[in-house]
């Protein structure tokens, strides 16, 4: 049985990619996700800058967080992380057997990988526009 699940996660959505590794996670997997900054975040692209710059105002250099960041990769590992018990021994070994990356690294290049990609038909915006809009 293959221990390790390679994600391409172009031109997927940023919840299922993430619901989908954190599970596969869970149950004992090496999830590598790769190109999180072509990775879809559906909605309307104002209300999704809005709701993401308003989180990463919360938190500040007097407050002890959240500390959100712009980094695509670090968004997608951020919102695995909201679907684990990351805090529990079984939450926490699954978190760390997660790793995105934004580009394919030369370690997993030539390596078959699966696509959760979906035909969407409402307005989406890239992990990578957002980060760089924030």
């Amino acid at each position: 049985m293959n221990k390790e699940i390679i994600i391409d996660a172009t031109k997927g959505i940023l919840g299922r990619v993430a619901a989908y590794a954190a599970k596969q996670s869970l149950l004992g997997k090496e999830v590598k996700i790769i190109n999180c900054n072509d990775v879809l975040i559906t909605g309307n692209k104002h209300n999704i800058l809005q709701r993401y710059q308003a989180a990463r105002r919360r938190g500040g250099s007097a407050q002890k967080g959240p500390f959100l960041t712009k980094v695509p990769e670090r968004i997608m590992k951020r919102t695995v992380r909201g679907m684990l018990s990351y805090k529990q021994g079984r939450g926490l070994a699954a978190y760390k057997r997660i790793m995105c990356y934004n580009k394919v690294p030369a370690e997993l290049e030539g390596k078959k990988s699966m696509r959760l990609e979906r035909e969407i038909k409402v307005k989406a915006i890239k992990l990578q526009d957002m980060s760089r809009l924030m």
